[in-house]
């Protein structure tokens, strides 16, 4: 037996000499002695994050190698920073907050745009050993409000404006508003002056971000142990209390440096990128940490997939820095496919160096699998993840062993998840029957160790429900090869007339229609079946279709696809679909609408006005 099931079968059943070599790809101030001991993992080692991702580079004589490459369509600036320029900034940036009484253990909050020193911000608080809490830039003041007051950071990082396609959003406002609702006062805030919008600087509290840095002596390495929090990142469509996932600094390193290899087959001085935001757990893993921590050029993309300047955005960025890796989600394919269904404008660029894409984020329906993998001639990987996890739980490892790619499949448990399907009782369901996906204790390093200041939550969220075991709150199955197939949330499983069918096969279906783009299938209240499905769907562009037409041949296609058991009648056709910034479909706000309760648009929405567009559509079906 060689390649993964060599490799995933010794993670699980020899995980401390597994991660113990996994380890030793990383610098340490003190190798740790014990790989995993009382539910932590490296417990007696001690690192520092930074050094890692920055210094050793440097040192081992690479410091003139590209490290950040910031591509800005909305502001026309293209920069790169190599490996030394990046240690100068981030060591400036490091002593400015030095200078401000940040040390070791204290938070900071980084609300801050797609800009490079956004990337610095989170490497100079690794360099102190501050727990750094980005909150995604243009969040809602009430929303920012709540994060201040949970992370109670010592410093704020800001900036005076992000730049969408069509609007300057000020930041400045929203960060002033927030701290006058917030309990928490930072000591101080330092604010990057953008030149499309100059902020105003409270006077004894607010810092200009340029004078700050200039006048900074840079700070070195703080050693810190591995056990010790590198950051929180609050999970998206917080409501109520927040809930701060959090990342340690010691199993963070080894995973995500295990992974650049073994996961996605990159390589030292290969340009890779992730098309998302900083403000996600995907920015933090594989925009700044990993890239860099592997030796990569990671790029850092200020823009959408369509509408800077077109559809052929992405394209142009892989084509100009000689991406090796893309990774984005599959709502970022979607739009491209909408806008450019026959993907004209990739053939207007060589894409010959792009080996692979990576999507994940949202489940990655077949119909877009089949479109990007004819349009780029490349493997198109469909891989699994969460913010708690912290990397990927299932994806087609191609640094160890590529596997047959199955449409609609992450493939198999990635080395160190030991990936399990139960029922309500508890028990592994045989292969193609769903139940709830779990993973066996202990988690690989990297995932989430506990919730900030909340570990009776973390323990009532994901592991009270089966002991032994942590709840990804996904739901689906294994094949009979072994391949995983995630359905989507255990909530997005429909009860029509006592058959629990999922959303997501029949969303599969939809999308496989020729003229949709993409759909959301939702579970409405219906007083006979208890549920009934609603399908929502997006046209291609110039798809010029009568709605009650494609009605009714989708109802077709659901009832020969997967029977009359489903129940499908209703689909509504909508110019776009709600979603958060990071491109997840907002279903439960649509399942409120369409059921006539009283909703509240999520902190994380993209775009309020999509849900009255939603409600519009309802009443004149």
């Amino acid at each position: 037996m060689s390649g993964y099931e060599a490799v995933y079968r010794r993670s699980i059943e020899q995980p401390e000499a597994f991660w113990g070599e996994a380890a030793s790809g990383i610098d340490w101030d003190t190798a740790p002695r014990t790989v995993y001991a009382d539910g932590r993992w490296y417990p007696d080692g001690r690192l520092n994050t930074c050094h890692n991702a920055l210094d050793r580079h440097v040192a081992a004589g690479r410091g003139d190698q590209p490290a950040l490459m910031y591509d800005s369509p909305v502001t026309g600036v293209i920069r790169a920073y190599t490996y030394a320029e990046l240690l100068e900034e981030t060591a400036r940036t490091a002593g400015m907050l030095r200078g401000l009484g940040v040390t070791a253990g204290d938070t900071v909050v980084i609300y801050m745009p797609m800009v490079p020193q956004a990337v610095v911000a989170m490497l100079a608080c690794a360099r102190l050993g501050a727990v750094h809490s980005v909150v995604f830039g243009g969040f809602a003041a009430r929303e920012l409000a709540v994060r201040i007051d949970h992370a109670q950071p010592k410093v704020v990082l800001s900036a005076s404006c992000g730049i969408e396609p069509s609007r300057v959003v000020a930041y400045k406002p929203l960060l002033d508003d927030a701290l006058e609702q917030a309990a928490h006062r930072p000591e101080r805030c330092v604010i990057l002056q953008r030149p499309q919008c100059r902020a105003d600087l409270a006077e004894g509290r607010d810092l200009d971000w340029a004078q700050a840095v200039a006048a900074a002596e840079p700070a070195g390495c703080v050693s810190v142990a591995a056990t010790d929090p590198l950051y929180i990142l609050y999970t998206s469509g917080t409501t109520g209390a927040p809930k701060g996932v959090v990342r340690d600094n010691g199993g963070h390193v080894v995973a995500l440096h295990w992974s650049m290899a073994n996961v996605y087959g990159a390589a030292p001085g290969e340009v890779y990128w992730a098309a998302s935001d900083v403000g996600w757990v995907v920015g933090h893993s594989y925009i700044v940490y990993a890239p860099l921590l592997a030796g990569c050029t990671t790029v850092l993309y200020e823009g959408k997939p369509v509408g800077t300047p077109d559809p052929g955005a992405f394209w142009r960025v892989v084509a100009a820095h000689g991406v090796r890796t893309l990774f984005t989600a599959p709502t970022a394919i979607r739009a491209i496919k909408k806008e450019d269904p026959s993907g004209a404008f990739a053939k207007k660029y060589d894409l010959s160096g792009l080996r692979h894409l990576f999507l994940a984020g949202e489940r990655l329906d077949p119909d877009t699998y089949h479109w990007a993998s004819d349009l780029l001639g490349i493997p198109v990987i469909d891989h699994w993840w969460q913010t708690e996890t912290g990397w990927p739980i299932a994806a087609n490892c191609v640094g160890i062993e590529p596997l047959p790619i199955k449409p609609g499949s992450p493939t198999k448990p990635v080395p160190g998840w030991d990936v399990h399907i139960l029922d309500a009782d508890g028990r592994d369901c045989p292969p193609g029957v769903e139940g709830a996906v779990t993973v066996r204790l202990p988690l690989p390093p990297g995932a989430l160790p506990t919730l900030y200041r909340d570990p009776v939550r973390f323990a009532r969220s994901y592991l009270d429900r089966y002991p032994g075991h942590y709840l990804t709150g996904d739901g689906g199955h294994f094949d009979d090869d072994g391949h995983l197939y995630v359905m989507g949330r255990i909530d997005d499983v429909i009860n029509v007339a006592g058959h629990r069918l999922s959303t997501g096969s029949m969303e599969e279906v939809i999308a496989a229609h020729p003229d949709v783009a993409e759909c959301a299938v939702i579970g409405v209240a219906d007083e006979l079946k208890g549920q009934l499905p609603m399908g929502f769907v997006v046209l291609k562009a110039g798809a010029d279709r009568d709605p009650e037409e494609v009605e009714r041949e989708l109802t077709a296609l659901v009832r020969e696809r997967i029977g009359p058991v489903a129940a499908f009648r209703r689909a509504v056709v909508v110019s776009r679909l709600p979603k958060t910034r990071s491109g997840k479909i907002l279903r439960a706000t649509m399942r409120d609408i369409a059921d006539g309760r009283p909703y509240t648009a999520p902190s994380t929405i993209e775009d309020p006005a999509a849900l009255p567009e939603i409600e519009t559509a309802l009443k004149g079906t």
